[in-house]
């Protein structure tokens, strides 16, 4: 058995993303090791660079462009086995690879492929090129999330109030929201889900149930389930067929929820709040170090405004989510 331990090889990914949510992949041209399979763009870390600059660097390399803005994203590892091609001859070595994932906004030029390599323009929710790099292919499923996630509010609004706004709010675009409200008997919640369910519907939106409101989700056609932090804890698989979001607060919490390959995470309080008064916030540096190893799409929440979403962004979280805030008027 062979026990040599791995070195781990640092590479920096670009997901280069225009304003209508689209992605850019490369197709690994002849002579690269995986020739023939679809990446996002980036490279290897250099010796002495960090992940930030080794992309801007490659991506200046492999597509002639200079990127003028990036956020912090995902870091997932992955562990490749040795590759052979059709003559038996090794292809590329067994390695394990630490991909630093950065979304890409704005950039000076037109990509094109400067090492003879295909491009494409693809929406994330439904790819058509492949195969897909292994390591690349399990991110599609986190950039199709959007980055504002509402948490409903009836037990302030009142439900005529909060419909109102629930319908301003689809219409501005909102794209994913999580049904909690302990309040309400099962009766209740159910009748409520149900108008939020078909009012969302036409809007292609994800409406999804707190686990502390489960016990009334049977008969509910939603996207999935959001377990609150102790739920969470007390999970030992998740659950297949639907997308599945968790509550953390600490480190052992996120580590759980990833062992557990939950979809998404909300991490808070990020700032002060009026539901919790008297927890300590993390602040946006502990809230980036919290998260910076993790190959999951985490929502920083917690007194959480929509103008900050770019410094969520920039502190590596995916997006925001929001309660109070959600709903206020323009």
């Amino acid at each position: 058995m062979n026990t040599t331990k791995r070195k781990i090889t640092h590479a920096a990914v670009g997901v280069i993303q225009r304003e209508d949510g689209w992605v850019l992949l490369a197709e690994r041209p002849v002579g690269k090791p995986w020739a023939g399979y679809w990446e996002f763009p980036g490279g290897k870390v250099e010796e002495g660079e960090t992940p930030q600059q080794a992309l801007k660097r490659e991506l200046q390399e492999e597509l002639g462009i200079a990127v003028a803005s990036l956020y912090p994203w995902l870091t997932r590892s992955f562990d490749y086995e040795a590759k052979y091609d059709a003559t038996g001859q090794l292809d590329s070595p067994a390695k394990t690879v630490k991909l630093h994932f950065f979304i890409v906004t704005k950039w000076d030029g037109e990509p094109r492929g400067l090492e003879n390599q295909q491009l494409v323009w693809q929406p994330p929710e439904n790819i058509e090129v492949s195969p897909m790099l292994p390591a690349n292919a399990p991110i599609f499923a986190a950039l199709s999330l959007p980055s504002n996630y509402a948490i409903t509010n009836l037990s302030e609004l009142g439900e005529d109030l909060f419909f109102e706004r629930l319908k301003i709010s689809l219409d501005n675009g909102l794209k994913m929201l999580q049904l909690r409200e302990k309040q309400l008997s099962n009766q209740a919640f159910q009748t409520f889900a149900e108008r939020v369910i078909q009012l969302a519907k036409p809007y292609k939106a994800k409406v999804l149930i707190n686990s502390g409101n489960q016990s009334a989700s049977a008969a509910l056609n939603v996207a999935g389930i959001h377990f609150n932090s102790t739920d969470l804890m007390q999970l030992q698989a998740k659950p297949v067929g639907m997308l599945c979001g968790a509550s953390c607060h600490n480190a052992e919490q996120l580590a759980h929820a990833a062992a557990l390959g939950i979809d998404y995470v909300m991490l808070s309080p990020v700032k002060a709040t009026r539901s919790h008064p008297d927890e300590e916030p993390l602040g946006w540096s502990q809230f980036a170090n919290l998260i910076s190893d993790y190959a999951l799409p985490v929502y920083a929440l917690g007194g959480m405004r929509p103008p900050d979403l770019h410094e969520a962004k920039s502190h590596g979280a995916h997006g925001i989510a929001m309660l109070r805030s959600a709903w206020l008027s323009e």
